[in-house]
């Protein structure tokens, strides 16, 4: 089976073409057909010699792949399906909102990680995604050229494949590739503390934590995470890096009704947080099959809210985006379906 060439950096485009006996300076009109003209085949390449481009194409493919099908929301949220090299299917998400037009990103086929709100994680694991099939999703929706915004919030866990995501986040941000600011990136886990280490010293990208609920014994019943990684040593780890500047860090706090929306539940997320410049965002609870949990209503949310702000935590209540197509927070599945 050929390599797929997108997800390279030029040290290893560089290797590939002193192996195939090309010019040095090959690597660099590669990485710039990929990254920057973001080409589909090889043979599209046509600042490199026929030859040459015969003798890469022995080997190695460019990577892209067109979504095998959308399904659009009535609020203009669009969903894409996209196969992978292993035969498993994966979903992503384009959010337009004015001039803000964002991509959920996906970084696993299905999840291993198991929180109970979760329709990806309910489905279980189904392989890791490499560099070029995350890549790919962003190069290849059709909205690829007005994306303004990625979130790494679709489907897997992203420090559950730390090296693949931090490849990609490289390309994105670095000059050779689509030179991104890193502050129009935002990572979500639910506290994977080696992967999060790892990417705190090793990427700027602004960091998103799933949360949930401030108490151990209750956010241990809905995300079996807790037990590995509690989530006081995920804040303990967040306290020794700076997000006053550029650089952000949020929680992400899904709503159940009558389980973690008590003020009670609101101040100790106050004492928890205390010290961390941060903002909460408080998210809508979407239904899926097999699950008692329910949304809180909307007074809730808003007193939940209100009573972060009065205590000078920034915290905004989450519009919920493509329901009605199963593409909002947590309803993302593995499963592939018919438009």
């Amino acid at each position: 089976m050929k390599k797929s060439l997108i997800g390279l950096n030029p040290t290893e485009l560089k290797e590939i073409v002193s192996e195939l006996g090309m010019p040095a300076f090959t690597a660099k009109q590669i990485a710039d057909w990929l990254y920057k003209k973001r080409v589909f085949s090889i043979d599209e390449m046509t600042n490199i010699s026929a030859k040459n481009r015969e003798l890469l194409n022995e080997s190695y493919q460019v990577g892209r792949s067109l979504p095998e099908y959308s399904r659009t929301s009535t609020d203009g949220t669009k969903k894409y399906l996209f196969g992978t090299g292993s035969g498993q299917y994966i979903e992503s998400v384009f959010i337009p909102d004015k001039e803000r037009f964002t991509l959920c990103v996906s970084s696993q086929a299905g999840c291993k990680m198991g929180c109970e709100f979760c329709m990806t994680g309910r489905q279980g694991f189904n392989g890791q995604l490499t560099a070029t099939e995350i890549l790919n999703q962003i190069m290849s929706v059709p909205e690829a050229d007005k994306l303004t915004n990625l979130v790494f919030m679709g489907m897997g866990e992203p420090f559950d494949n730390t090296n693949e995501l931090l490849r990609a986040l490289d390309v994105l941000t670095a000059d050779y590739g689509y030179a991104w600011s890193p502050k129009r990136i935002t990572v979500s886990t639910i506290g994977i503390i080696p992967g999060m280490k790892r990417f705190l010293e090793e990427s700027t990208c602004h960091l998103a934590v799933s949360m949930h609920t401030p108490f151990a014994h209750e956010r241990l019943e809905i995300m079996p995470i807790e037990k590995a990684y509690p989530l006081q040593e995920v804040l303990s780890l967040i306290k020794e890096y700076d997000f006053s500047h550029q650089r952000r860090v949020s929680f992400e706090y899904i709503m159940f009704d009558g389980y973690n929306d008590s003020m009670q539940h609101a101040m100790e997320t106050v004492k928890l947080l205390r010290g961390i410049d941060c903002r909460v965002n408080l998210i809508r609870f979407h239904a899926i099959p097999d699950v008692s949990l329910k949304t809180s209503d909307e007074k809730k949310m808003i007193d939940f809210r209100d009573y972060l702000t009065k205590n000078r935590i920034t915290c905004t209540i989450r519009r919920s985006r493509g329901e009605d197509i199963s593409a909002a927070c947590g309803m993302l599945s593995a499963k592939k379906t018919t438009p």
